[in-house]
């Protein structure tokens, strides 16, 4: 794993409540031992931001690429990506694991690309966490005079989980097309706050 994350970190962060994860019976059997599929199981990641896939009512199994997209019609797509199992969904992305790299990649159904978005699950999870936790816990003074260098605390915060994680894996960063570079440029604008978190209340009274 390029970055170590524990369910206990998750827990004491946002709550039990708000960690989704995926059962092992979700992954078809080749992959429910694979490291990105563990974490998924044990670990989990926080809701909100990011959305896990739920698995099939009948199945019990996540669904595959080629269960929603033809694959053959997206640009760069890998010979065998319409067997990747979807694990999520991200902003305007459906979020595959390829089990033979472990990386994770973002399908647009509306432009037919697929990008390789994390090296691993793990890196996943981190980038989640982060913005995830600054959606919940970011106050802005809520004074009119300050809202200028409010936004630019906030800008700050966000590329300072840029840089922390591509430092290590450069993939979530690597452009500003990215569905996290997006989701970090609708933050720094003062979006995607929600519910009672200081966020809304200062922002909205």
């Amino acid at each position: 794993m390029l970055f170590d994350i524990t369910r206990s970190e998750l827990v004491d962060i946002f709550g039990e409540d708000r960690i989704a994860t995926l059962p092992a019976t979700a992954f078809p059997p080749s992959l429910a031992g694979a490291e990105g599929a563990r974490l998924l199981q044990t670990v989990g990641v926080p809701t909100g931001t990011l959305r896990l896939r739920e698995p099939d009512e009948d199945s019990g199994r996540l669904p595959l690429v080629q269960d929603i997209v033809d694959a053959e019609n997206f640009e760069d797509a890998s010979e065998n990506a319409g067997e990747w199992p979807v694990i999520g969904w991200l902003f305007n992305a459906h979020l595959a694991l390829d089990p033979g790299s472990g990386k994770v990649h973002a399908l647009d159904s509306d432009e037919e690309t697929v990008v390789e978005l994390h090296a691993d699950v793990s890196s996943l999870v981190q980038v989640t966490l982060r913005f995830q936790r600054l959606l919940e816990e970011f106050t802005f003074s809520g004074d009119e005079d300050e809202e200028e260098p409010d936004f630019e605390r906030l800008e700050r915060e966000v590329e300072r989980i840029r840089e922390d994680t591509s430092g290590i894996d450069p993939l979530p960063f690597q452009d500003d097309e990215t569905v996290w570079s997006v989701v970090g440029e609708e933050i720094a604008a003062g979006q995607r706050f929600r519910g009672n978190s200081p966020g809304v209340r200062s922002l909205y009274g």
